[in-house]
């Protein structure tokens, strides 16, 4: 290998390991990991430039602060008001039809407000039937991160896959492209909690869930999707004319990305731009709502990235897997690319495995001379579908705390959901994304 293979393979390792470990801040991981690949030359100073300046990061950006104005009005908290009427009128029913409508949302929301709001409600309206929450919280979590595999938008997993795929020569992801992919998972995934979840979390007779949304802890962000918990945690008061102008506006993005009328990143930003400018939300709320420590683990995972890339360790690590594994097909490198990518899932931040994998996917599909298309939709899916640890996805460390689970609690209802979705992901995806 030559020196700047060498040199990012030791900052990959040194990244990967100090994200495991947990003791320093994830985006500070990154971003030392990129100055480190700057400083020796392997990047350019116009490649972390490229890297800060990604369309994914603009697309981000501006979802959150769009995402932030809908809170701010008081539109989630309306809505979450009446569904906890609907789940007292109808009882156990209701909880299942608030776990459904937090999943739909989660395709185009970021996930973590809706469970923060929700789970509480959940908690609640669970004692009232007699039931316990334990029962309930982990699938609204699960629902969540199922959802968000529905969209290009729903996590910021699938648009930096979408961003990364476009560094090493593949176009960019329509908004619902992959939705066929995504909502097969998510059907399947749902049917299963709906059927075995309750019985597959063990609940002691009259126990209760300890804590309120008031006592949620802010996990770190290594294996999280990322989100500060604690601002949501506080309720808004319902504004109508801000409510309707920031769903409006919301809509709008998504439907002018869906008609091809502008890249997302720059409806989103436009739409974000709007909002400020109507003062539907302030200069100041916008600012805060941008959340600057998601923005800048992605950035600095980018930058990890585009070394992977441009030094060629990526493709060389591909071929010699393949020329090891001799009789390797396609798909069975797809079965293989989706499980591992789990597995890391469960370790490593979302932004972590997106950015070590696209390029392994990419060069995986052209080491077989086939489309890389069904390799990155199962980066993606795999990025985010993680479900047998508490600290897979930051929604479930949210549930985690506030409903007293056990480690294994996740690891009972997790693995067979992780088995379940990468059986059917893999059918799905070469149903929709043929090689």
């Amino acid at each position: 290998m030559s020196a700047s293979q060498w040199i990012t393979l030791a900052v990959l390792a040194a990244v990967v390991a100090a994200l495991i470990l947990d003791k320093v801040r994830s985006d500070v991981v990154a971003l030392s990991g990129a100055a480190v690949l700057l400083m020796t030359g392997v990047v350019r100073p116009i490649e972390v430039e490229a890297a800060f300046a990604s369309p994914a990061i603009i697309a981000l950006a501006a979802l959150f602060v769009i995402a932030y104005a809908m809170e701010l009005s008081g539109l989630l908290d309306a809505a979450i008001r009446i569904v906890t009427r609907l789940c007292n009128r109808i009882g156990k029913a209701g909880l299942w039809v608030l776990i459904g409508l937090s999943g739909g949302a989660s395709a185009f929301l970021n996930n973590t407000p809706i469970v923060v709001l929700a789970a509480p409600v959940v908690r609640d309206v669970a004692r009232t039937l007699g039931l316990s929450p334990k029962r309930f919280l982990i699938p609204l979590s699960y629902a969540a991160v199922l959802g968000g595999c529905c969209t290009l938008i729903g996590t910021s997993t699938n648009l930096l896959v979408s961003d990364m795929a476009s560094v090493g020569g593949q176009p960019r992801f329509g908004i619902f492209e992959i939705t066929p992919v995504g909502v097969a998972v998510a059907l399947a995934g749902g049917l299963y909690l709906f059927v075995f979840g309750e019985r597959l979390i063990r609940v002691n007779d009259g126990e209760e869930a300890p804590g309120g949304v008031s006592e949620l802890e802010e996990p770190g962000l290594t294996g999280a999707q990322m989100g500060n918990a604690r601002s949501f945690a506080e309720h808004s008061p319902l504004r109508p004319v801000a409510a309707i102008a920031s769903a409006g506006v919301f809509v709008s993005v998504v439907i002018l990305a869906a008609l091809n009328v502008a890249p997302i990143a720059a409806c989103a930003f436009a739409g974000a731009v709007l909002l400020i400018a109507c003062k539907v939300i302030t200069a100041d709320e916008a600012y805060r709502g941008l959340r600057a420590d998601v923005l800048m683990l992605i950035a600095g995972m980018v930058v990890l990235g585009i070394a992977l890339d441009v030094t060629g360790l990526a493709g060389s690590v591909t071929r010699d897997l393949v020329s090891s594994l001799g009789e390797l097909t396609p798909l069975l490198a797809l079965v293989i690319i989706y499980g591992v990518t789990l597995f890391a899932t469960e370790l490593l931040s979302n932004a972590t495995v997106a950015v070590l994998f696209t390029p392994i996917a990419i060069s995986l599909a052209e080491a077989f001379g086939v489309s890389p298309r069904p390799f990155l939709v199962a980066v993606m899916v795999a990025g985010s579908a993680a479900f047998a640890t508490p600290f897979g996805y930051q929604t479930n460390a949210l549930v985690y705390q506030l409903g007293g689970y056990s480690y294994m609690d996740f690891v009972r209802v997790g693995i067979p959901l992780n088995l379940l979705t990468w059986a059917v992901a893999v059918v799905a995806i070469q149903a929709w994304f043929p090689f």
